[in-house]
């Protein structure tokens, strides 16, 4: 394993910031900890994989990945809330791969309980299920999980780290700790003698950390307020390092085309892309070609100029063979039930039955920075530059291709250019490495062209819901709903792990089969469809069309009860769970719902509980000369602590662009086995011009913090649709919007 100074070598490419004489300091306690993967040279200490102390301040070795969500400046100002120093002192690097730097919220983001009435006794459950997370080594940023990762592991660290500092100066002072006090990086005594925290580093590593009581928030001088982000000074100026901006002496660049049909390559011709100037070699990748070229420009050129013949795809070569196969699943046996209560069979007596079908499309992830990584093998050692999400499966992967043992792979994991799910997947390192093994000794950088990415993603699957509701006296007294969908993490966990897990497919029916509302007959099944087109986990998974399903159909209720659909959700939600009505009576008094919409106007609502969070929002839509225009939105979201306003606030404007791109204009289709959408001119996402006001509130009510990153997009598209019903008068049961309606551009 690495020492620190190395770390901090790899992370800034050639070392332009050295750690030496430092100390590690704070400690995350758990049972059996992972082991430290610092290894400290001569002038360096470390008491734990996380936190270094030096003479520039305090480091933070943050597991969690950087791609524009503000996960290092919260995790920052956790640490530096506890640790009585100032944002300005820590500095953020992401850590290699290390099992110690596990996620500890992911697996149990995975238990097939609702979530939201989960008691004290299930919250516990998750944190001991989150454990399994290291033995997996779950160094994944992912599901919304980063916060609720890092909540309390960040403040341990920092508290231990202070109450150590404290030790060493009071034994230095002759004076006892509690006698101290702790401000800005420096150590107070009563007669105000002061100690800087480099002062007593060394000497606070030869202690062993103490166990701590941490601030309430009432304290918090950091956290609950909006602070500026760290990454913003370098992503402002140009001089950020995103994974496509490594630069290394000597370094070639290349590209790849891959089996459009991910099946096999039978043939290529490339004696023309040979003969052009500046192209070094042709790299035979087995199911496709690269180029290695003296700029990236010329190496997409050079791909264009070889003829290849490929092989079949593995799976249904056209969109409707692959939906027939969807719309099979309903013949298959349940693969879960995770909600059957009441009696959701027999429509009760005087009820009115309410019937509707769902679908939605396959999505791409559509990343703004291309897929793109740098390989450089050297001897016996293997160095990956990339924007990833799970940088310990990336390091195995690229070893298996390199054929190298794991701890001769190093994987620098930069900032990305967007990664939604999709810089979870292991495929543009391992091409990468596969390239640079045509030129040892040489880095490359492999950048993959937007039709490539476009064409080569593993998509969000597309989904059939049917759904039978019943409704009497004004509420819903009956659910039915049955989804049916292929499955993703059948997929991706046989990519990462190499096995799929058995049991219910939580993700075919999250946030479905656990709405908070109370419907005395409600029943979920999800059905796994035998298709298998390339998948992945794309922002807010399962959520991002069961939100959809769900709040559709929750509107149709709410028409043939006779009653406003925004106050049949708050009569749902009232007795079921508080947050989730919190949220829905926010959106009211922010939008001044009332109800009735003037001619020309429509409002729609939606409100969708995923990865802990309640959210909630309602979309105002108007006839601008036939099309239909946003004008305004307005979001409320409960995630129980606001560690920072603004960071929410922007997340929850960007989750819903997302899930108003996907709505209005996006969609994966399949001809002859090859995806027909090859760049933004077929794959539209929502313009500037499109984007409505938006409003945000964030509510603290409920008792566990949830997550914030992804539970923006699951409401966009049915409040949308919903407001168009409600402009309208016709009702949208399938995505995308565009197919049917005219919007502004």
């Amino acid at each position: 394993m690495a020492s620190i100074g190395k770390i901090a070598r790899r992370t800034f490419l050639f070392g332009s910031l050295a750690i030496v004489g430092g100390v590690a300091v704070g400690a995350w306690y758990v049972n059996k900890p992972a082991p430290n993967p610092l290894k400290p040279g001569p002038d360096e200490a470390a008491l734990n994989p996380f936190v270094l102390i030096n003479a520039d301040g305090i480091t933070l070795i943050a597991p969690r990945a950087e791609m524009g969500q503000g996960t290092h400046t919260t995790w920052a100002a956790l640490l530096a809330e506890e640790l009585d120093v100032t944002l300005d002192q820590v500095t953020v690097l992401h850590g290699e791969p290390a099992q110690a730097y596990y996620n500890s919220a992911l697996m149990g983001e995975g238990l097939n309980t609702k979530g939201y009435d989960d008691s004290s006794f299930q919250h516990a459950l998750a944190g001991a299920v989150g454990k399994v997370g290291k033995v997996l080594s779950l160094q994944v940023t992912g599901g919304s999980t980063a916060m609720r990762d890092g909540y309390e592991r960040m403040r341990v660290a920092g508290a231990a780290a202070r109450e150590m500092l404290k030790e060493a100066a009071a034994q230095q002072l002759g004076v006892k700790a509690k006698e101290l006090k702790t401000e800005n990086g420096t150590i107070i005594a009563p007669d105000g003698t002061t100690l800087l925290y480099t002062d007593v580093a060394m000497a606070a590593a030869e202690l062993d950390p103490p166990k701590v009581k941490l601030r309430p928030q009432s304290d918090w001088k950091i956290l609950g307020k909006s602070i500026p982000r760290i990454d913003i000074p370098g992503k402002s100026t140009g001089t950020a390092q995103f994974g496509i901006d490594t630069r290394l002496p000597g370094m070639k660049f290349a590209s790849v085309r891959m089996s459009p049909k991910r099946g096999g390559m039978k043939s290529f011709d490339a004696r023309d892309a040979k003969a052009m100037p500046g192209v070094e070699k042709v790299v035979d990748m087995g199911d496709g070609v690269a180029v290695i070229a003296n700029n990236t420009w010329l190496a997409m050129q050079a791909l264009d100029a070889i003829e290849v013949e490929w092989d079949d795809a593995p799976y249904e070569a056209t969109t409707d063979a692959i939906f027939a196969k969807i719309e099979a699943g309903f013949d298959l046996e349940p693969n879960s039930t995770l909600r059957d209560d009441g009696k959701a069979d027999i429509l009760p007596e005087g009820a009115t039955e309410v019937t509707a079908e769902y679908r939605v499309p396959f999505l791409s992830h559509a990343t703004m920075e291309p897929q793109n990584a740098t390989a450089w093998i050297d001897g016996r050692k293997l160095r990956v530059w990339s924007g990833n999400q799970a940088p310990g499966f990336t390091q195995s992967a690229c070893a298996e291709e390199a054929g190298l043992d794991v701890d001769d792979v190093i994987v620098e994991t930069t900032l990305m250019g967007g990664g939604f799910g999709r810089r979870g997947e292991l495929d543009f390192s391992v091409l990468a490495t596969r390239v640079a093994k045509s030129v040892p000794g040489t880095p490359v950088q492999v950048t993959w062209s937007r039709e490539e990415d476009m064409t080569h993603d593993f998509y969000r699957p597309g989904a059939i819901a049917r759904m039978t509701g019943g409704v009497k006296d004004g509420t819903a007294v009956l659910l039915d709903a049955r989804v049916s969908a292929p499955s993703v993490t059948k997929q991706a966990m046989n990519r990462w792990l190499g096995f799929t897990p058995g049991g219910p497919d939580r993700a075919i029916t999250d946030s479905l089969f656990n709405q908070p509302y109370g419907i005395e007959n409600y029943r979920v099944r999800g059905y796994q469809a035998d298709t298998n087109p390339p998948m992945g986990f794309w922002r807010s998974v399962g959520a991002s069309f069961n939100g959809f399903f769900s709040e559709s159909f929750v509107d149709e209720m709410a028409l043939a009860a006779g009653v406003d659909p925004l106050e049949f959700r708050l009569k749902l939600t009232r007795d079921e769970w508080e947050p989730a009505y919190n949220v829905l009576q926010a959106v009211k008094e922010m939008s001044g719902w009332t109800g009735e919409t003037p001619d020309g106007v429509g409002r729609g609502v939606a409100m969708v509980y995923s990865f802990g969070s309640p959210a909630a929002i309602v979309i105002e839509v108007k006839d601008q000369d036939g099309d239909i225009r946003m004008t305004d939105a307005w979001i409320a979201v409960d995630p129980g602590v606001a560690l920072d306003p603004s960071i929410i606030e922007a997340q929850l404007f960007g989750g819903m662009a997302y899930g108003l791109s996907a709505a209005i204009g996006e969609e994966i289709t399949w001809a002859d086995g090859e995806v027909e959408q090859l760049n933004f001119p077929d794959y539209e996402p929502l313009r500037i011009q499109q984007m409505p006001r938006v409003s945000v509130r964030v509510l603290e009510t409920q008792e566990h913090i949830g997550g914030i990153g992804e539970v923006g997009t699951p409401p966009a598209a049915p409040a949308l649709a919903n407001a168009i019903f409600d402009l309208t008068g016709t009702r949208a049961r399938s995505l995308p919007l565009n197919k049917e309606f005219s919007f502004f551009v």
